[in-house]
């Protein structure tokens, strides 16, 4: 086993194999540069730290970020979050990561995603601002398990550099006009990501998706994917807008709405928010929609 493998804090055995061949892939990807054009921007369900145990899925995120050029720095919009006003993560080099969670293996509270220093991407994002909507910069926060578990899955050699973003709202209005002031960034090189997770009921699962990753997902979990998901083939904004008293499985599918208000940053950041979507990743993982998209 090389060095590279075995100077690394534990990971499990899944992440490791996987690191096999995504480590020579994701060093040998090409660079954006302007001739590229902007960058999407994506929505994916993040998952907990065990998406870092499964094959498929970290396949699934991978070949998605194979598919596009590798970005000057991401910018990310995640569910653990909430804070307003609008406030960025640390941007130092190396900024230490939030083991917000409970319950999981001692290695995951051990991990690590050193990213490069992001203070060119704050500043930019804070640009962007209107000048009546300060943005913060919290100097300690550093990313949480809705950005460092899926970015060691992207970016597993930790060398794009990352800022997180507070999710300060979840008036669907008010994030498309987020979405809609750092559009820009994307033709910069500016990878934007809204993490979440399409639908998240937790508390409604029962003992066989907690034991059984793929098991059956219930009523509520199915229709409100189903509907979400003809909503962004129509790229029916309106219709997504109203989730809360109009779609299917509610409150179930999101007894709190945190994991699905990220998508309108994502549609606000789009070329033309209300163009049809189609997923890039679906299914369900414990019963919750992995459903993801990119819009252009």
């Amino acid at each position: 086993m090389s060095s590279s493998f075995t100077s690394r804090p534990a990971a499990p055995a899944e992440y490791e194999e996987f690191l096999r061949t995504a480590l020579p892939a994701t060093r040998a990807q090409r660079a954006w540069t302007p001739a590229d054009g902007p960058l999407p921007a994506m929505y994916y369900g993040h998952g907990a730290p065990p998406l870092l145990e499964d094959a498929r899925w970290m396949s699934q995120l991978f070949a998605w970020t194979q598919s596009i050029p590798k970005p000057k720095d991401v910018l990310v919009i995640s569910a653990h979050w909430e804070s307003a006003p609008l406030s960025l993560s640390g941007t130092a080099q190396g900024t230490p990561l939030v083991y917000d969670f409970g319950g999981f293996p001692q290695m995951y509270y051990e991990m690590t995603y050193a990213s490069p220093d992001s203070s060119a991407l704050a500043k930019r994002v804070a640009a962007a601002m209107p000048d009546t909507e300060p943005v913060y910069e919290h100097k300690r926060r550093g990313l949480d398990h809705g950005a460092w578990v899926p970015l060691k899955v992207m970016y597993p050699d930790a060398d794009v550099p990352v800022v997180q973003m507070s999710l300060p709202t979840h008036d669907p209005a008010r994030l498309l006009e987020i979405g809609r002031r750092i559009h820009d960034l994307r033709a910069e090189g500016t990878l934007v990501i809204g993490s979440g997770f399409l639908t998240h009921g937790l508390p409604f699962l029962t003992r066989e998706h907690w034991t059984n990753r793929d098991a059956a997902p219930p009523a509520w979990s199915s229709e409100f994917d189903a509907w979400a998901g003809e909503a962004l083939s129509k790229g029916d904004v309106d219709t997504l807008a109203s989730f809360a008293s109009a779609a299917p499985g509610m409150p179930y599918a999101h007894p709190t709405v945190e994991h699905f208000t990220p998508l309108f940053v994502t549609l606000g950041a789009a070329q033309t928010p209300d163009a049809p979507v189609e997923p890039t990743v679906d299914g369900f993982w414990m019963g919750l929609s992995k459903r993801s998209f990119q819009v252009a």
